[in-house]
Formats: C-alpha cells, sequence, structure tokens
C-alpha cells in the first residue's frame, strides 16, 4: 500500500471515531488527541480498528508511534509494503 492510501483509511477510521471533525483541516504532525479532542480510548479504537482493516499486529508498546499522521503512516508503511 501506498502512503496516500494508508492515509485515506486512517481518515477514514478517524471519521468513524468522530465523526464531527473536520479532517481537511488536519495537521499530519499534531497528535489526534490535541487536534481531535480524543481520549485514551478513543486512541485504543484507532489502534484497534488500524488491526482490523490492515490485519496486522500492533504490539502495545508500538502505540505510542501512532500519535499523530505523520507517526502512524512512518509506523506503518513498511509493515503494509507488500499488501
Amino acid at each position: 500500500m501506498t502512503k496516500p492510501e494508508i492515509r485515506t483509511t486512517i481518515i477514514d477510521i478517524l471519521s468513524d471515531i468522530a465523526p464531527d471533525e473536520d479532517y481537511a483541516q488536519l495537521k499530519d504532525d499534531v497528535s489526534f488527541r490535541e487536534q481531535l479532542s480524543m481520549d485514551s480510548m478513543d486512541m485504543l479504537d484507532i489502534v484497534l480498528e488500524l488491526r482490523k482493516r490492515f490485519k496486522i499486529q500492533i504490539p502495545e508498546e508500538d502505540y505510542p508511534n501512532l500519535v499523530s499522521m505523520n507517526s502512524t503512516l512512518d509506523y506503518l508503511e513498511p509493515l503494509l509494503a507488500d499488501k
């Protein structure tokens, strides 16, 4: 998968969790929690949905790599290179 394809899926996941937000204004280098007023349960929902949609395992110690769009893309791109 390419970064744009992964990004589109991440936006789709975010919009399911926080449907009232404006994702056109999403800053890739700012944490999801800051921009979208998410709590820790929302962040866990994001991780679970990423695992489900991409059919990958994400160990708990890697969760800090999923805090912003840039960090999430950097983490997922090598894992999804063959998909």
